[in-house]
């Protein structure tokens, strides 16, 4: 029994189509090659190849011009417009308009950064971008395999993890600040180290944690504040705070700085934010994106509208 043979699949060589539609739409070999920037003998040899292949002539001599065959002609329209699929395959894809954009995003942020970015993004996108849809997912998974994943498109926040192919962008730095409600006994006189440490606090913390970096500075001065509740959400720790003698820290730009929307939050909520006597290493907030997004042209909007409703330093419009 005779086995079965399979004709190898053809090789596809797009060089071939290009050059196929600059010798239709020319209809010379010179004009062609000056189109394509190549010599007129390579061009002769690409049109002796696509004879071979088509098993057509293509173009003939009539006097000094070359005129088309009728399969030719039939092809002409077909080969410009593969050669225009080609060119829109290949382009950059951060050139793209918004407005055409038919896409749900998805951003890892802490409550407090969904609240800030939440109103400026929904701004820019009935504006920019009405196809755009956002999800934003609360800090539940680890980011770098979540990234990788595609789970989430973007996270935005303190980014703490080092995955070597994450994309990490800086976007604003900011301070900590005690957030206290109106009338409250530290809002009065001279905020010291005792008096803070005096205070009852409330602690944000996803994993449950009673300490951080204030406790390290306040430890410094033998001092010890004490934390009536954990909570994991920052709005819900601000809410307490609002109504109530409780203490909670909040990121609040640095003195002199434009107001930023990340204390929107505790505008709202009539917070009032007073300056830590105490050094506390300061908060940078970013966001991370794996390398398939980088020339994405819909996540390029995403990134630019992030930094735009941050007015990161640097941004197009604030």
């Amino acid at each position: 029994m005779t086995p079965l043979s399979s004709s190898p699949d053809p090789v596809i060589d797009a060089n071939l189509a290009v050059a196929l539609d600059a010798l239709l739409a020319e209809q010379s070999v010179t004009r062609a090659a000056a189109r394509l920037h190549t010599s007129p003998a390579a061009m002769s040899r690409t049109l002796a190849r696509l004879r071979r292949i088509l098993q057509d002539p293509l173009l003939v001599r009539a006097g000094q011009t070359m005129v088309p065959t009728p399969r030719a002609q039939a092809l002409r329209d077909e080969a410009a417009a593969v050669v225009r699929r080609l060119g829109t395959l290949l382009t950059p894809g951060t050139g793209v308009d918004p407005a055409t954009l038919r896409s749900t995003f998805t951003l890892q942020a802490a409550d407090l950064i969904g609240a800030a970015l939440a109103p400026g993004l929904m701004r820019l996108v009935r504006q920019e971008a009405p196809g755009v849809s956002l999800r934003f997912r609360p800090e539940e998974w680890e980011a770098g395999p979540a990234l990788r994943e595609g789970r989430i498109d973007l996270e935005v926040g303190a980014i703490d993890h080092v995955d070597p192919e994450t994309q990490v962008e800086e976007l604003v730095t900011l301070r900590m600040a005690a957030a206290v409600r109106p009338g409250h006994p530290l809002a009065e006189g001279v905020l010291t180290p005792e008096r803070l440490a005096a205070a009852e606090h409330v602690v944000v913390s996803r994993r449950g944690r009673f300490t951080g970096p204030l406790d390290t500075a306040l430890a410094e001065r033998n001092l010890h504040r004490r934390v009536a509740v954990v909570l994991p959400s920052h709005l819900a720790a601000a809410a307490l705070a609002a109504r109530s003698d409780a203490v909670c820290l909040l990121p609040t730009t640095p003195r002199g700085d434009a107001p930023s929307p990340l204390t929107d939050a505790a505008t709202t909520l009539g917070l009032r934010l007073l300056d830590i006597p105490l050094p506390l290493p300061p908060v940078t907030i970013g966001m991370a994106w794996h390398p398939r997004h980088a020339a994405d042209g819909g996540h390029h909007w995403l990134r630019n509208a992030i930094r735009r409703t941050l007015h990161a330093p640097g941004s197009p419009a604030t």
